[in-house]
Formats: C-alpha cells, structure tokens, sequence
C-alpha cells in the first residue's frame, strides 16, 4: 500500500472532472461570494539562516542523509539553508514541487519520515493546505537540483496540535533536509519526440511545448467506438503504473460538437489524480494513460461508456452519447 506524506496539511481532494462544464463558472463565483470578514492570512514568517543541525552523513544530492541532533534551543523563525545550490527553475508559491526529503524533530534526532527509503520521490504543490507553511514559505525562490535544510518551528509546522501519527507534539521544532528534483506551473508541456499522426480517422494534436493548449482538430468522420490513445509526444519517463497519482495538463473536447468542457490551460492551473480513483469516474483516463511515459502528450479518444456513462456533469455541454476527446500531457506520476 503506497504511504501518504506526512507533510501535507489538509486532507487533499482528488483532483477530478466531476465538474466540468462552464470553465468560467466555479473560480468566479467563489471570487464573488467571498466574505469580506474573512479573517486575512497571517503575515509571512521572519527567515533566518539558523541555527541548523549538521549533516554528518549522506552529504550529496540525492543520498539518502543522516543529520545531527539539534544543538541548544531552536530559533522561533524559520530557519532555512541552502547547502547545494542547483541551476535549474525557481521554485514559486502555487507551484508543484517533485523532491526527496527526510524529517526528524529537532531535540532527539528521531526521523519521523522519509521518502529515500521509499524510493518515490514527494510530489506536492507549495499551496496553502497543501504542505505545512514552513516548506510553503522556505522553499519559495529555491532552484531545483537543490538541497536545502530547514528547521520549522511549531507556527510554521502542525501547530500547537502536533502530529500524533508521526509522534510530533504541539512544541516540537521539526528538521527537513530536501532534494529538490523538479517543478511544475501552469506553463509546463510535455517535451517528447513528436510521433506520426497519420491516422485521418482520428483527431490531430498540436505539437507546441511552449505551455500554451494545443490545438486539437477533430476530423468530420464517425468517432471510434473503441478506446484510443496514442502518443502525439513521446517522452522518455518510466511508465506509469495503472495504481500511481499522475500529474498533468489537458484539454477536453466534445467529438460532435469540438466544444472544450475542460481545460487546466484555461483554468491556469495543472490536475492531480490518481488512476485508481479515476477508473471509478472516468475509465477511459485510468486506461488511455496506464502503459504511457512520463514526459509524454497523448491522445485519448473515448466513447460513452467509458467517459461519464449515463452520469454526464449537469449544465454543462457533455451528454450521455458523448464521444470525449482529450490531449493529455503527462508531466509527473507518483
């Protein structure tokens, strides 16, 4: 059974396509019935470089470390190093992060969690109740191919509360020390090798990696009654396994009518779903993407029975006859 991260703040929803329909509806009727007495978020935390404890093994990127007790009281901000810089991209809030990392309480050194062991990188969005505030604030601005230290106080961890599952108390200073493997934003493509669509049969996708939707032209033509997916981009990730969480962008269209029903591209803001859970709601996503590599943008031609069956979304343009198109980039699975 695949372990869930202890650092994830609040219990985190599936991403799903239950409600798709009028992309413009959701985000701006939650903008308009915001109250205005909502309390406002704190101020951000004062960060410091220390005091940190010492790595005294495992000292690169990528090994798995062994880190030192805490020396003396820890600093009541968030203490945060870089030991290795990396080149890559800046890690920004609201962005999704792919890292390895290890956790131990300050005063006793006791690991709590890690992810080296597991040999499965961490693949979390630096989002308020998505990851605890230290890592939210403290790893912003980073590069990848970094390593990074933290010591996170309480107020910037799981507060007075703890953390019973992980044996950390309401006053425990917690301790991360994180490789930082890659991110992910709302202008992240898929980068493979393009592939042959000669098929006239079927829809053809654009090829663009600049982050921007491609376009998606459905040819005027009976759609298949089977399922179809098919690399537009063949990236050279492993590939996904049909119990991983995957991590992407898409575009869906209605075969009959061209409408779009759902976009991340239009929403601005990338899917996380696991295929288990999918093959629940929408089969053909779970199947079309089990067998394809990380990296890829892949073409999913599904009829009705293994889009929404006889549960289309309410008021929006998809039906029980809908045959559903989608471009799919799969940028991450875990």
């Amino acid at each position: 059974m695949r372990r869930r991260s202890l650092l994830i703040a609040l219990p985190a929803g599936l991403v799903t396509l239950a409600g798709c329909g009028d992309d413009k509806s959701d985000s701006s009727k939650a903008s308009e019935s915001a109250s205005p007495s909502a309390p406002s978020e704190p101020p951000p935390p004062n960060i410091v470089d220390g005091p940190l404890p010492k790595i005294t093994a495992g000292t690169q990127f990528g090994q798995k470390p062994t880190v030192a007790k805490g020396d003396g009281d820890p600093s009541k901000d968030l203490a945060v190093k870089t030991l290795i810089a990396g080149d890559g991209q800046t890690l920004a809030e609201n962005d999704f992060v792919q890292a390895h990392y290890l956790g131990q309480i300050w005063n006793t050194a006791k690991v709590f969690d890690n992810s080296y062991d597991r040999k499965t990188p961490l693949m979390i969005q630096l989002a308020k109740g998505s990851v605890i505030d230290g890592w939210r604030y403290g790893l912003a601005g980073k590069k990848v191919g970094s390593r990074v230290v933290m010591a996170v106080p309480p107020t910037w961890g799981y507060g007075p509360e703890g953390n019973a599952q992980a044996g950390i108390k309401g006053t425990d200073t917690l301790v991360f020390v994180i490789d930082i493997q890659d991110t992910f934003n709302a202008k992240s493509s898929a980068k493979g090798e393009v592939v042959d669509q000669s098929d006239a049969a079927l829809p053809k996708v654009g090829t663009n990696t600049d982050g921007k939707a491609p376009s998606i032209d459905i040819p005027d033509a009976d759609a298949p009654t089977k399922l179809v997916s098919a690399y537009v981009l063949e990236g050279d990730g492993p590939v996904v396994k049909a119990d991983q969480t995957v991590l992407v962008q898409f575009k869906g269209l209605v075969w009959d009518s061209g409408k779009e029903f759902e976009s991340t591209y239009t929403r601005k803001q990338l899917s996380s779903f696991s295929l288990a859970q999918m093959q629940q709601l929408v089969k053909g996503l779970a199947q079309g993407l089990t067998g394809k590599k990380v990296g890829s943008r892949v073409l999913l031609v599904m009829p009705p029975k293994l889009g929404y069956g006889d549960n289309p979304p309410a008021g929006g343009v998809i039906t029980k006859d809908s045959t559903l198109v989608f471009s799919v980039d799969i940028l991450a699975a875990m």
